[in-house]
Order: C-alpha cells, then structure tokens, then sequence
C-alpha cells in the first residue's frame, strides 16, 4: 500500500484534533503546585482549601487551567480592577483587558509589581507562567501575540481573579 502526501497531512491534522480535544477535556487538577519561594502571604494547604472554592483551589494552587469560555470575567467590561482570587492584589486594571479571543481574561499589561513569572515546560513546550507576587498563586501565561504598546498578551484564568468595580 501507497502512503500518499495527503494521508500523511489527513493523519497528523486528526492526531493534532485529538491532543487538543483531550487537553480541553483533561480533568481540572495538575501535579504541579503555587510558584516556589517565599511569598507575603502565605496559608497552609488546608487554609487554602477553605479560602477557595475546590476549582479556583486547583487553578491557584496546583497550576490547573479552567475550561475556555466558561469564565464570567471574559464579558466584564466595567471600569476597575482585577484582583488575585487568593490574596486580594490588585494585579490588571480593567483599561488593559481586551478580547483576545482565546477564551480567557486577557491583558496586554499588569500593575506594577503585581505578578512575578517562571519557566513552565509543560505540554512539551516552553511558556511563561505568571503568578501573583504577594501569594505565589497560578494566574495564567504570558505570551508575545499580544496588542501594542506592550506586544503581550497576559492569558488569565478567570477562576485566579476577582473584579472590584472602580
């Protein structure tokens, strides 16, 4: 049997949609946990868990990502600003969100000293993970296909934040 351009193309195409549609469907929980170091605020495991409801918990402490589209900071479009779900600091105002299209809070900056950044080399790649400076807690991904001035685009889990209208 003949193995043609076009069944090569056809097979990778349908190995690429079931990765992603197994990534969109993983269950909401990670190995990983809050950035390391020491943080301002700090709680124990069980204080977290009290503190959070179980899926911000997951996002903010074990680095999970919420589902696209299901968060309703995606359409807040207020004057005000963006909060750490965990620790309260205030990290993105309201003027940098834009509609991405992605699925996620997006914002092409953050307020100064807000949020503190590592190395994330999961999902066999190399992304910019962003996390809240006062707290250590899982905020999302950098990348660089954002909108001027900054060219940055802050890819936010809507579970990691809370808005606090101006």
């Amino acid at each position: 049997m003949k193995t043609s351009r076009r069944s090569i193309v056809l097979g990778g195409t349908a190995a690429v949609a079931v990765a992603a549609v197994g990534l969109a469907l993983r269950p909401m929980s990670a190995p990983a946990t809050a950035a390391e170091g020491e943080f301002e605020f700090t709680l124990t495991d069980a204080e977290w868990q009290a503190r959070l409801s179980p899926e911000a918990y997951q996002v903010l402490r074990h680095e999970a990502t919420e589902r696209p589209w299901t968060s309703p900071l995606l359409e807040e479009k207020r004057a005000g600003t963006f909060l750490c779900a965990g620790c309260d600091l205030p990290l993105f105002a309201s003027e940098t969100k834009y509609d991405s299209g992605t699925g996620w809070p997006s914002f092409y900056d953050y307020l100064p000293g807000a949020i503190g950044t590592t190395q994330d080399t999961s999902l066999f790649m190399v992304r910019t993970e962003v996390h809240c400076a006062r707290c250590g807690g899982h905020q999302g991904h950098v990348f660089e296909d954002g909108p001027e001035p900054t060219g940055l685009r802050y890819c936010i889990n809507g579970l990691s934040l809370k808005f606090e209208e101006a």
